[in-house]
């Protein structure tokens, strides 16, 4: 299960499902096992790898030093890691909230995004294009992006405070439906294409994953699955 355009842009990316669990507090070692046996099922032989302790944020950290982890690197209280390396493997864990993988073809470099609704509403993809571009010589036509499994929207219930802290967004209420005078349901897939669409990426060079979260039992989802839930997770290379 890919993203068959990055892919054919020249970034190997592969989703880990419910089959695997990348949920420190729930498996421990485990995950070391779960590592080696999904990058054998997908024949990718990484040099390293990073991973982030997702809080939340808009924080974008190039994936470089961090701490050793049980496998690879970790990097802390960031939700997107970013490289120009070949044979870095980027790792991005996710349940409900959105995968956004974002690739620059021409210069070879490559951002892997944890963006639930506070990441969205802080604009994560936005703060990633804007390093991609002052940092990296990015032009916005050469930057190819995923947007990810995520919690079908209409089971993803949301407060109010959830619709203000999109107050930004023009587009808000094209991915906001209200149920009642405090309920709303939340579109996450339309939110960040929104964000992508907005900051200038052409929309023939975002493909948008048919798959969701809680209706699919093959991948892990919070909302459903409660307090034990489990963490799918992205990997993403340039080879």
């Amino acid at each position: 299960m890919n993203s068959k355009l990055l892919e054919s842009m020249g970034l190997k990316n592969y989703i880990a499902n419910a089959k695997y669990n990348f949920k420190y507090e729930n498996s421990k070692d485990k995950i070391k096992d779960y590592m080696n046996s999904f990058l054998i099922e997908i024949n990718l032989k990484p040099s390293i790898i990073y991973t982030a302790r997702q809080i939340h944020s808009n924080k974008v950290a190039v994936a470089e030093k961090g701490e050793d982890f049980i496998y690879g690197k970790i990097i802390f209280d960031v939700d997107g890691l970013l490289t120009d390396k070949s044979k870095t493997a980027l790792l991005i864990k996710f349940a409900d909230c959105t995968p956004v993988v974002l690739f620059d073809a021409v210069n070879k470099v490559q951002v892997s995004l944890h963006s639930g609704w506070r990441g969205t509403s802080t604009k994560i993809s936005q703060v990633a294009i804007n390093k991609l571009v002052k940092d990296y010589g990015s032009k916005r036509e050469n930057i190819f992006a995923f947007i990810g499994p995520t919690i079908d929207s209409e089971l993803y219930e949301v407060g109010s405070e959830v619709y203000d802290a999109f107050s930004s967004f023009k587009s808000r209420d094209d991915f906001f439906s209200r149920k009642n005078e405090e309920k709303f349901n939340l579109n996450l897939k339309a939110a960040n294409l929104s964000l992508l669409l907005e900051y200038g990426i052409p929309m023939e060079n975002i493909e948008v994953s048919k798959d969701f979260t809680f209706s699919n039992n093959s991948f892990h989802s919070a909302r459903r699955d409660g307090i034990n839930y489990g963490l799918n997770a992205i990997i993403t290379m340039i080879v």
